[in-house]
Order: structure tokens, then sequence, then C-alpha cells
């Protein structure tokens, strides 16, 4: 398949884009700067924004991965708000241009502050700008793609781990810290239950979504079981051989993050179980 990843350059995008090769996918990858990405992909540095035929100026890619998404981890950011229409336009150019296979990621923030298992049905209600821009992006993109006939998947992503000081998860501030030669790191209380999924079960997930058109809709790119905070963090530290401990109570836990949330895997791990055979 020829895919086209946006956001290619990103923490995520790296990872994924060196996965859809290894699945033998001609990958057109595209970002504002292309420094790590794998140099087997065909690289192309532009705006999407300022296209307006994606779809022919990518050369008509079979499937487009819309990773591209600024200030992910800084939930209140206003350019959530502010790049929601372009995003929107961005993925109707396409689909106006001919496109009939649109994979976008999402995340759980979409859903708010929840209990328990989240499946597609789980309502939504975000508790931040970041939660509502993207879950305002997926009814809009399930609009388009209903109207235009295309196939639409959108990913939900979880607690992601990897050790790359690229990314700002908890996991690559700790990757950092340490780095820089810090022997603590401030941290919450770390009683929240989350799911959790490696970085690269995370990508191999994410290209097995996409290189696939049986199964569609929102699909959770999860473990399926919760995990407490501190007892991952921990896990991670030691996994790395990290001489650094954690301060617990420098932070507060933030309000709108469930104690105890986690995605069904029951998608993911039909799609798996069909490439697997």
């Amino acid at each position: 398949m020829k895919i086209l990843v946006t956001g290619a350059n990103g923490y995520l995008g790296q990872g994924i884009v060196k996965q859809l090769i290894e699945d033998n996918n001609e990958v057109i990858a595209c970002d504002l700067s292309l420094d790590n990405v794998d140099n087997r992909a065909k690289k192309v540095q532009a705006d999407i924004f300022s296209l307006t035929n994606p779809y022919e100026y990518f050369g008509e890619p079979d499937v487009v991965l819309h990773l591209a998404w600024r200030n992910g981890f800084v939930h209140n950011a206003i350019s959530h708000m502010e790049d929601l229409p372009s995003h929107y336009l961005f993925i109707k150019h396409l689909l106006d241009g001919g496109l009939k296979h649109i994979a976008v990621l999402g995340t759980m923030h979409e859903i708010g502050f929840y209990e328990g298992c989240i499946n597609e049905n789980t309502p939504t209600n975000p508790q931040s700008l970041y939660g509502i821009s993207k879950d305002a992006l997926r009814k809009a993109t399930f609009l388009l793609c209903e109207e235009h006939k295309a196939i639409c998947q959108w990913i939900r992503g979880y607690y992601i781990v990897g050790n790359s000081h690229y990314g700002s998860s908890i996991f690559s501030k700790i990757t950092k810290a340490v780095q820089e030669g810090k022997t603590t790191f401030p941290f919450t209380t770390g009683t929240n239950q989350w799911d959790f999924i490696d970085y690269n079960d995370f990508s191999f997930q994410v290209a097995s979504i996409v290189e696939q058109k049986k199964i569609n809709g929102i699909i959770n790119s999860c473990s399926g079981y919760p995990e407490k905070l501190s007892n991952r963090v921990e896990k991670f530290i030691k996994d790395e051989g990290y001489k650094i401990k954690l301060e617990y109570g420098a932070f507060p836990d933030r309000p709108y993050d469930s104690k105890a949330v986690w995605g069904s895997n029951k998608k993911i791990m039909e799609i798996l179980n069909e490439k697997n055979y």
C-alpha cells in the first residue's frame, strides 16, 4: 500500500513510519521537518494546511494516516482550538480529491472523566481543550467519510511507554532527566490506574489497523487492562537501569484524570489475530 503519514517526524510518527516500512508498505512521510524520519520513506517537507489538493499533491495515496497535531501533551493549549478548522479542511480536501481511506489518531482524553473500560460506544465528555478538539474532529471526520463513502478509522491512543527523550510523556521526561544527570524526579501520588502500552507495540498496532479495511470506526490502541501509574513508572525506571528516584506528591493529581480507566482491546485483538493468521 502507498501510505501517507502526516506528523511523521513526531515522537509517535517515527516509530509508526518504521513499522509501516518493515511491513513492506510504500510510505510518504510528511512534516515541517524530517530529521528523525526513517530514510527508507519518501520524505516530503510541507505545511499540510496550505495545500488545496493534498490528495493529488502526495501522489494519490491508498491511505492517509493523520498524526499531525501540535502541543498534544499541553492539554489546555489554545492551539488545539486554533488548529481545529485547519485539520478539518485538510481532511475534507483529501476526501474531496478522491481519498477513500483515512485514519486519524485520537485520544482517550476525548472521553473525559470516566471510571472503567472504554469501548467505541462510551459517551464522550472531554475536560480539556485537547480532548474537546479531538472529539470535535472525530465527529466531523465521520460525517465527511459518510458523505464521501470513505473508510474511517479513528485510532484512540492511551498511555504510551517509551524511553525516547523526544516525546513529552512522563517516560520521556524521566529519560531526559537521567540524561541531564538528575537523581530525583518530581511526581504525583501515582495512584491512578491507566492503560499503558509499550511504544513498539503501539506502533505495531497502528500499522496493523491502517493496513486493513475490514475493521473500522473507533479502534482502541491499548493493552486492554489498567495498571497503577506508580508501578508502571517504577518498572520503567528499573527496566532501563536508571538511577533516579521519584518524589511522590511533588505535583497534585490532575482533577480531570480518571482514577481507573482502560480501553477495550476487542477490536484491535481481532485485527492482530487476522494479521497473524
